[in-house]
């Protein structure tokens, strides 16, 4: 199996100094194992994002010398994770709801209420716990019975976060 990272900045604002450490970890990280490091542009808020601040994630890495073996941008992907969520929503791993983003309500589905569009939720299963093994803090685990299922989509049908990030780091083997 190949090593791929990915440094993933989204384009709505400048790089700051955290962000240059998680790029130099997994750009290092990827090169002592013979791997892969990946540049995911996670333009998915449409407001925020700019060209111009895209342009200087690219400006910076260059010069600090953090040249990607590739690169993708999520607004480029939407085909993708409109696929994948059509196959959750089949299989009822993702909802809609009309409740307002945070509430405590781990049966899953709200009843629709007129005039308002859906927000779309993950639906977590609360019987097993979430567990992985970190290769520095070694095996982590997460009680879902104490998470609200997350959010995957807004009301009007943007993608925030998690879900393309998943779907992405599946698709691209990171």
């Amino acid at each position: 199996m190949t090593v791929t990272t990915r440094f993933a900045p989204s384009p709505t604002g400048r790089l700051h100094v955290g962000n240059i450490r998680t790029a130099l970890h997994n750009l290092l990280f990827a090169r002592r194992h013979g791997g892969r490091f990946l540049l995911r542009i996670d333009d998915t808020d449409a407001e925020r994002s700019t060209a111009a601040h895209e342009q200087a994630i690219h400006s910076d890495l260059a010069w600090l010398g953090l040249a990607p073996d590739q690169m993708v941008r999520q607004s480029d992907r939407f085909a993708l994770y409109e696929r994948e969520f059509d196959r959750l929503a089949s299989t009822r791993r993702v909802y809609a709801c009309f409740e307002t983003p945070v509430y405590e309500r781990p049966e899953g589905e709200s009843e629709p209420v007129e005039g308002r569009s859906p927000h779309w939720r993950f639906r977590l299963d609360h019987d097993r716990p979430i567990g992985w093994t970190d290769l520095i803090r070694g095996d982590q685990k997460f009680d879902p019975r104490l998470l609200s299922d997350p959010v995957v989509r807004r009301a009007d049908g943007s993608w925030l976060y998690l879900l393309p990030s998943v779907i992405d780091d599946i698709d691209l083997g990171v």
